[in-house]
């Protein structure tokens, strides 16, 4: 009965979609007040009707419910709790179900935030926001109901995907849903903005924080995502260029961009027509994410269907809802003029420089993604592109826009005098490359990997405090004014930094890194790195529901012990599966890496060990970058100023 109720509520849900989509577009060409007002209960019914269709579904997970086939397929009365309910995205429909709770949920807060909009310019960004959710809830629904009842039910389930039971994987689609479906408001607030035939520093001061909002959360999602692949998978990467980690990574680097160039149609009222159109290719970069993952075009762990048919609905709708959008970009190019003028050395020009670093940036891994599928179809030979190309074709962008970083930020809007602010930045350089001769001068015989990415994070994050305490003025208190800077100052500060702490982290890694193979007896010691390790034991161990192979290794420097590892081998009998779980001593400056692997003929244990500097600073400028994004969304003048244009909008006349 519950499963018949949230089935029952995603039809509702369905209907109420396509009136939002049809009703308030009518109402704000008409200029209807009513017409216009009926997106906001109907927003707020699609989201709640979601969440209950979610909720029912949730349920049949949690209570086991096999009469459902997708509870079948994807769960077991064994599994812990926890992965019982994140089984509920861990499969394709049950993930598409999550993805359309994200978009109306969105649509919702559009309506509960959106007061300071003008009537029109809300009624249909709730319009586009709903044509969304219709086009996923058909698709739910015409191919992939998680609702379908088994004729016989079956006494127990299949269980998830053991590589899904995790706890990283487990809140790392929810969280890169919100930044993909995020993506979809400033593409409603792009198309509106088109429809309406306005585009304006108001706009602009609108649409950034639901895309701030969007890239923080992909930003997090990508941060679990490679974490999860560092200590689950067993192979002691962090990133492998997969074409769904890659399809996750683009619409992060268009949204690092239009970000920024909304920055300028906000302050300047320039690159107008540049921002419109990267919202538009953000939001299609989403949907190329899911086509990728969901049409059965690739093979890869996190793929989650393989079904053609999926795959043509979804490019169907990334047809629609792109090509529509482009096309009434090209109609409506005569209200995207830019207002601003501006002089080659300047904070515009800067921006600018920086959305052709990321855009270029997103196309070659757009390129690297795409064309094995391209060879295969159309020259009808087999290519791998791998991270040889990737690292070569994309790390010289990543270079170039961490040096011209912290410049461009302290560059004054308008026109501006280089040579003042290179001469601001002189003690962050100075610092930068005292950082690389250092490392330079300790290493031997190593690459200039290490040094050079070292200096350039020192220089990433000494720029962003020069560019703060640059914004307190001289003498007095400085400190006190810096504690009553703007938010959105702290935020920017803290992004760049994190990107500085990545930058860095990943260099070290690479640069550093020590591999480790061998067959070990029981109670044998070896080196690695200065480190002594010696496996002790191996024990079979029960789990609730996997049997473990697990090896206990001490971990011992100079004769001292620093900790007990305990990598493992499991296997998962229902699924038939294998997993291999990392045993990992971390440190502020260095991990210590060990799996154990399969017995030998001979004797002893197959086991790999890594010594992998600044492997945590990776994730550590993850979580700095999400911060920033969190400080910047949090300040107020993103709601006083758009209020405060609210006014003069309200009487423009749809064109």
């Amino acid at each position: 009965m519950i499963a018949e109720l949230g089935h029952f509520a995603l039809i509702l849900a369905f209907v109420t979609a396509c009136l939002q989509m049809i009703v308030p577009l009518v109402g704000a060409q008409k200029r209807w007040p009513g017409w216009m007002a009926f997106a906001e209960p109907a927003a707020n019914l699609q989201f709640m009707l979601t969440l209950v269709a979610f909720a029912a579904l949730t349920y049949a997970f949690v209570t086991s419910d096999f009469s459902l086939q997708l509870v079948v397929l994807n769960s077991h009365s064994a599994k812990p709790m926890l992965y019982k309910v994140t089984g509920v995205w861990g499969n394709h429909e049950g993930s598409m179900l999550l993805w359309v709770l994200i978009v109306t949920l969105f649509g919702a807060m559009a309506q509960w935030f959106g007061g300071n909009l003008p009537p029109t310019m809300r009624a249909r960004i709730l319009a586009v926001q709903g044509s969304i959710g219709a086009a996923f809830f058909a698709f739910i629904l015409f191919t992939s109901n998680p609702f379908i009842r088994m004729q016989v039910p079956p006494f127990d389930g299949q269980d998830l995907n053991p590589l899904l039971q995790d706890p990283g994987l487990a809140f790392h689609p929810p969280f890169l849903y919100l930044g993909y479906v995020g993506l979809s408001m400033s593409f409603s607030f792009a198309v509106a903005a088109l429809i309406e035939g306005r585009v304006d520093a108001a706009w602009g001061r609108w649409v950034r924080p639901w895309t701030l909002a969007a890239w923080m959360f992909l930003t997090v999602g990508i941060g679990l995502g490679s974490w999860w692949a560092y200590y689950e998978l067993g192979w002691g990467g962090f990133w492998f260029w997969d074409p769904v980690e890659n399809a996750s990574f683009m619409p992060w680097l268009i949204a690092a961009a239009l970000l920024h160039s909304a920055i300028v149609v906000e302050k300047r009222e320039s690159l107008k027509s540049w921002t419109v159109l990267l919202a538009i290719i953000a939001f299609g970069f989403s949907l190329v994410g899911a086509f990728i993952t969901r049409s059965g075009i690739i093979t890869s762990v996190h793929a989650f269907a393989t079904d053609p048919e999926r795959g043509v609905f979804l490019l169907l709708i990334l047809g629609v809802f792109v090509g529509g959008a482009l096309t009434l970009y090209a109609a409506r190019a005569g209200v995207m003029e830019a207002k601003g003028v501006f002089g080659l050395v300047s904070r515009e020009s800067a921006l600018v420089f920086n959305n052709i670093l990321l855009g270029v940036s997103a196309f070659v891994v757009f390129i690297g993604t795409i064309w094995p599928l391209v060879s295969e179809m159309f020259f009808d030979r087999k290519l791998s592109v791998g991270a040889p190309f990737f690292n070569q074709a994309f790390t010289p962008f990543m270079v170039v826009l961490g040096l011209i970083l912290p410049i461009g930020a302290m560059l004054p809007w308008k026109r501006a005098r280089l040579g003042r602010t290179v001469r601001g930045l002189w003690p962050a350089a100075v610092l930068a490359l005292a950082v690389g001769a250092l490392i330079w001068a300790i290493q031997t015989e190593r690459s200039a990997l290490g040094p050079l990415g070292l200096m350039l994070g020192t220089w990433l994050v000494a720029g962003a405090v020069t560019d703060l305490m640059s914004r307190t003025g001289r003498g007095g208190n400085r400190l006190g004014r810096l504690a009553r800077l703007p938010r959105a100052d702290w935020g920017k500060a803290v992004a760049h930094g994190g990107l500085g702490v990545t930058m860095a982290g990943i260099a070290g890694l690479l640069a550093w890194e020590v591999e480790d193979i061998r067959v070990v007896q029981t109670g044998e010691s070896f080196d690695v790195a200065g480190f002594t390790l010696t496996l002790q034991a191996v024990e079979r161990v029960p789990g609730p529901n996997y049997v473990s192979t697990m090896g206990i290794v001490e971990l011992s420097k100079n004769g001292e012990r620093i900790s007990n590892l305990t990598p493992e081998k499991r296997v998962y009998p229902v699924a038939g599966q294998p997993t291999t779980e990392a045993a990992i001593d971390n440190g502020f400056l260095r991990d210590v890496y060990v799996v154990i692997g399969d017995p030998q003929e001979g004797g002893g244990w197959a086991m790999r060990t890594y010594y992998k500097p600044l492997a945590n600073w990776i994730w550590g400028g993850a979580i700095l970058m999400a911060l920033g994004g969190a400080l910047s969304l949090s300040d107020r003048r993103y709601r006083v100023a758009a209020g405060a244009r609210k006014a003069p909008m309200q009487g423009v006349p749809a064109e």
